[in-house]
C-alpha cells in the first residue's frame, strides 16, 4: 500500500447537497429554503437573541436594582482569626502582608477587621477597614489599629 492508492472506507463519504440547480436535481425552485420569510432571502442573518419574533428572554425577564460602579468590596476577616494566627505564629503585629502570606487573602484583596471573637493579646493591626466592635476590643486588650 503507498499513498497514491489510498482510499477512503466504502460508504463513508457523500456528496455535498447540490442547491440550486435546476428542478431534476430535487433541489431546485427555493433550493431547500422553503416559502418566503427572512430566512429565504439572500443576505439573511440572524440577530443574537431573536426568537422568530417571540418576545426575546433578555426583555421578558425584569430588571431591577442597579449595580454601584465605585463600591469597594472588603475580605472580612474576624477577631478569632486573628487571635489564631497571633497564637500559632507568636506575632505581637498583624499587618497586611502577614495575612497575604497566612492565605486568607490575595494580594490584590482590601482587608476588613470584624469584631467576632475576642483577644487576649496586645495587637497591633494594620488593615483598610475596621468595625467599631472591632477597633474597640483591639484597643481594649491594649493593642493599636491602623488604617491603610
Amino acid at each position: 500500500m503507498e499513498l497514491n492508492n489510498l482510499k477512503p472506507a466504502k460508504g463513508s463519504t457523500h456528496h455535498d447537497k447540490r442547491i440550486g440547480r435546476g428542478a431534476g436535481s430535487g433541489h431546485g425552485g427555493t433550493a431547500t429554503r422553503g416559502h418566503k420569510g427572512a430566512q429565504s432571502r439572500s443576505g439573511y442573518s440572524r440577530k443574537l437573541g431573536f426568537e422568530g419574533g417571540q418576545m426575546p428572554l433578555q426583555r421578558r425577564v425584569p430588571k431591577f436594582g442597579f449595580t454601584n460602579l465605585k463600591r469597594v468590596e472588603y475580605k472580612p476577616i474576624n477577631l478569632s482569626t486573628l487571635e489564631e494566627l497571633a497564637a500559632k505564629k507568636s506575632l505581637s503585629e498583624v499587618t497586611f502582608e502577614t495575612l497575604v502570606e497566612a492565605g486568607f487573602v490575595a494580594n490584590g484583596d482590601r482587608v476588613k477587621i470584624l469584631g467576632d471573637g475576642a483577644l487576649t493579646k496586645a495587637l497591633a493591626v494594620k488593615a483598610h477597614a475596621f468595625s467599631k466592635s472591632a477597633e474597640a476590643a483591639i484597643t481594649a486588650a491594649g493593642g493599636s489599629v491602623e488604617k491603610l
